[in-house]
C-alpha cells in the first residue's frame, strides 16, 4: 500500500518568508528616516534666518580648516612677525597689525580655530552630560518607584544648585584651579552651562514617558535601559539639536570671556586672547581700534550664526514655531 501524498513539507522557503518581514520592517524604517530628513530639509530651506546663519558659518569653518594653507604660522609669532607695530589698515594689511607687527587679519582667521573648537568640544561636554541627567532623573521620575524619586529629586536639585551659581564666576574658579590650557576652558565651559540642558530634557523626558507605547514596553518587560535607550532618547533628541546649536554661541562667549581675562592658553591664538592682549597693550586708550574691533565682530557674527541657526532648527521642530521664523 502506497503512502499517502501531499505537499512536501516547507523547508528553506518557509524560513525566507519568515525573514522577509523585519526585512520589510527595516526599509520601511529607513525610508521614514529618509521622509523625515527631507521634511527637516525642506522646512529649514524655507527659513532664510537660518539659512544665513548656516552660510555664515559654514564660511568662518571652511577659513579656519584651510588657515594653514594661506597663513604662515612663522608670522605669528612675536619673534617672526614681518610687519611694523601698530599700522592701520592698507593693502597689504587689510586690518592693519599689532604690537608686534603682526597681521590682524592672519590672527582672527587662525584665532577662528581654537574659538571654534572650545565651542563645540565644551558644547559636546555640557549636552552630554545634561541630557544623560534630563533622561535619568526625568525616567527615574515617573517610572522608579520610591528610589527611582529620590534619584531624580537628587539630580534635579544638584541641577538647581549648579542652575543658580553665576555662570562665569564659577568657570573662573574652575579655571583658576585647574592647569592653565585649552582643555580646561573645555572643562570648565561644560561644567558650568549644562544646567538649561538638563531641565529642558528632563521635561520631553516626562512628556515622552507618558505615551502609551512607552507603557506598553514596560508591560511587555522592557527595563530602564531599554525604555530609556529605544524610546526617549530618540524622541528627545531633536530638543538636543536645537539646543546645542543655542549652546554653541554661548560656548564661544564665554570661552572668549575667561581668554579675555587671561585665563586662557597664552600659548594659543584665540579671539578672546586677541582681545586681551590687545587691552593689554593698551589698544583701547591709543585709539588702535584696528585691533579691537575684528576680534569682537568675528565673535559676535559666530554667535548671531549659530543662534539664527538654533531657532531655525527650534521653528522646524516645533510647528507652532514656524509662523513666528
Amino acid at each position: 500500500m502506497s503512502a499517502p501524498t501531499g505537499p512536501a513539507p516547507a523547508g528553506p522557503a518557509t524560513g525566507s518568508r519568515a525573514r522577509t518581514p523585519a526585512v520589510t520592517a527595516r526599509a520601511l524604517a529607513r525610508r521614514r528616516r529618509r521622509e523625515a530628513l527631507g521634511r527637516f530639509v525642506r522646512e529649514y530651506a524655507r527659513n532664510r534666518a537660518g539659512l544665513l546663519g548656516l552660510a555664515s558659518l559654514l564660511t568662518i569653518g571652511a577659513l579656519a580648516l584651510t588657515a594653514p594653507l594661506f597663513v604662515d604660522q612663522a608670522h605669528l609669532t612675536v619673534t617672526g612677525a614681518p610687519g611694523d607695530s601698530y599700522q592701520p589698515p592698507s593693502r597689504e594689511y587689510p586690518l592693519g597689525t599689532d604690537n608686534f607687527g603682526r597681521s590682524v587679519l592672519d590672527l582672527i582667521v587662525w584665532g577662528a580655530r581654537v574659538s571654534l573648537t572650545v565651542g563645540l568640544l565644551a558644547t559636546f561636554v555640557s549636552v552630554t552630560l545634561g541630557t544623560l541627567v534630563g533622561v535619568t532623573a526625568g525616567h527615574f521620575g515617573s517610572s522608579g518607584g520610591l528610589g527611582g524619586r529620590i534619584v531624580s529629586t537628587l539630580l534635579m536639585r544638584v541641577t538647581d544648585w549648579f542652575l543658580v551659581l553665576p555662570t562665569l564666576v564659577l568657570a573662573v574658579a574652575l579655571a583658576a584651579v585647574l592647569p592653565r590650557g585649552t582643555g580646561t576652558i573645555v572643562i570648565a565651559i561644560g561644567l558650568t552651562v549644562w544646567p538649561p540642558t538638563a531641565r529642558l530634557v528632563r521635561a520631553q523626558t516626562l512628556a515622552v514617558e507618558a505615551r502609551p507605547y512607552v507603557e506598553r514596553a514596560r508591560a511587555l518587560g522592557g527595563g530602564h535601559t531599554h525604555v530609556m535607550g529605544w524610546h526617549v532618547l530618540p524622541n528627545v533628541m531633536p530638543v538636543v539639536l536645537a539646543q546645542t546649536t543655542l549652546l554653541v554661541a554661548t560656548s564661544i562667549i564665554a570661552e572668549s570671556t575667561l581668554a579675555f581675562l587671561g585665563m586662557g592658553d597664552p600659548t594659543t591664538i584665540s579671539w578672546g586672547g586677541i582681545l586681551e592682549s590687545a587691552r593689554t597693550a593698551g589698544a583701547i586708550s591709543a585709539g588702535i581700534w584696528w585691533y579691537m574691533i575684528p576680534p569682537g565682530l568675528a565673535i559676535a557674527v559666530v554667535a548671531l550664526s549659530f543662534t539664527l541657526c538654533g531657532r531655525a532648527v527650534e521653528s522646524v521642530i516645533n510647528p507652532r514655531l514656524r509662523g513666528q521664523s
